[in-house]
């Protein structure tokens, strides 16, 4: 049986959909007008990984507002629980809740996972997760001596959305910029791709800077419909007269061939977008039906697209590609036990259901699911909930993980130690760039285009020098 989209229920179609180009290529009109000249340098001269045949994807998971990771993982041990309780007070989860996990290098300490993470759990003592403990935005390695006495350089805006959102998909925690670095990550390999009309950054949330590059845009998708196209254009029925008219006047319009360069410049886009859109959704409609079930939310439809996507990536032409899902809601200010619970439920069930289908379809090894978010949040509570603060744990997925572990390490939660900063304020202890760049290095980055990616990423690793922490395999 294959699927065929307009049997999903369909949300109004709109062109240039979710306010990026829906179905756009690789470049946008932008770079179309003002680098007409060859691509960046750079990105052709090291187009490293031409000669690798095998398929291979990104999937980030943003969680947009702060995600209070330090409520879902957890000591178990009773010590360290103690210390947790004490400091967490109102906002701690019982030990009679937790969800034991058996990491292969705690060394001897014990933890759980939040109540509402039961596939979480199974995923990860299966060997199929990781946990990245403590990682946050970083400059240059900082002591709390050298916070409290201003020795050292720090995140730009730091505890800030706007800043420290922006600077966990740019890769610059030093200044603002307005490319991220699974965009500059394209532009470096996009020649992998055959298809010059559907970008190798896919987003299910819209127009994002995380996937934005010097010439890469992303191709935006509707997590129930896939891409939006021309509301009203194509094929439609016979009955329906001005569609009909409607789409004889697009293409007279995109098919003439125009001598002034910007109206050409300009149907070029249109066109690439027309055609994209087209051969996305062919390509959609003629996968399999999954056997595995999607849950009916937002968070789960937009796995379920990616998971389509990566099915089709053959007939779309994809040695790569890199998806984006914005899941918000994170900012738990208040009512912190009751919003967290609902959204890790259905975080942990879509994280499940995408790594079942990944396993029906055999590339699970050829996928790494990964979380963001801007920052963890304050241990203490303000009374019933959480601020913002900075240190926080981050998960990751999939067959080539380096699973049942937990990376970095995992913090004491008594307050006043030697990275509590005060009122709960984690200093962080792995940078973010060191996790970017494994996955970049996963994905066929060569190391020697590190540093362009990642510009502060040599006060914490040097590339060449093996996996910067060594949960994917190489």
């Amino acid at each position: 049986m294959k699927i065929k989209f307009n049997e999903i229920p369909v949300t109004r179609r709109k062109f240039l959909g979710q306010a990026s180009c829906a179905a756009v290529g690789a470049t946008t009109l932008w770079s179309s007008l003002v680098n007409l000249k060859a691509l960046n340098a750079l990105a052709i001269a090291n187009s490293t990984t031409l000669g690798d045949p095998d398929y291979k994807a990104l999937v980030c998971l943003f969680q947009s507002g702060g995600n209070d990771s330090f409520n879902m993982l957890m000591p178990r041990n009773p010590d360290e629980y103690n210390d947790y309780a004490t400091t967490r007070s109102n906002i701690a989860i019982p030990l009679d809740q937790m969800l034991p996990i058996f990491p292969d290098n705690a060394g001897g300490r014990l933890f759980g996972l939040h109540p509402s993470m039961v596939r979480s759990q199974q995923l990860f003592n299966d060997g199929k997760m990781a946990f990245i403990s403590n990682v946050g935005t970083l400059v240059e390695p900082t002591t709390k001596e050298q916070y409290w006495q201003g020795q050292v350089n720090l995140p730009l805006g730091l505890y800030s959305h706007s800043d420290q959102g922006q600077q966990w998909m740019t890769g610059l925690p030093n200044g603002r910029s307005g490319t991220g670095w699974g965009g500059r990550i394209a532009d470096i390999i996009k020649d992998m791709n055959s298809s010059p009309n559907i970008s190798m950054n896919l987003s299910l949330s819209g127009t994002n800077i995380f996937q934005t590059g010097e010439s890469t845009i992303e191709f935006a998708l509707d997590p129930y419909d896939g891409s939006s196209g021309i509301y009203g254009y194509g094929d439609v029925e016979e009955w329906n007269v001005f569609d009909r008219l409607r789409t004889r006047a697009i293409n007279s319009l995109v098919d003439y061939e125009y001598q002034d360069m910007f109206s050409k410049t300009y149907i070029d886009v249109i066109r690439r977008s027309r055609d994209g859109h087209a051969q996305f959704q062919e390509a959609i409609g003629n996968v399999p039906q999954f056997q595995t079930v999607f849950t009916d939310n937002y968070l789960s439809h937009a796995f379920q697209m990616a998971a389509y996507s990566i099915a089709a990536h053959e007939a779309l032409g994809m040695k790569r590609q890199i998806f984006f899902i914005d899941y918000g809601g994170w900012d738990t200010h208040d009512e912190l036990l009751g919003s967290q619970s609902g959204l890790l439920f259905e975080l942990d069930a879509a994280f499940g259901e995408f790594s079942d289908v990944l396993n029906e379809l055999g590339l699970s090894q050829q996928v790494t699911t990964f979380s963001l978010s801007e920052f963890g949040r304050t241990l203490t509570s303000n009374g019933n909930g959480t601020d913002h603060a900075w240190g926080g744990n981050v998960m990751v997925l999939g067959g080539d993980v380096i699973g049942k572990k937990i990376y970095g390490e995992y913090p004491s939660l008594a307050l006043n130690s030697s990275i509590e900063l005060g009122s709960g304020v984690m200093l962080p202890q792995l940078s973010s760039d060191q996790y970017f760049a494994e996955l970049a290095l996963w994905f066929g980055i060569n190391p020697s285009d590190l540093n362009t990616i990642f510009p502060t990423l040599t006060n914490f690793y040097q590339p060449g020098s093996g996996m910067p922490i060594g949960f994917l395999n190489s």
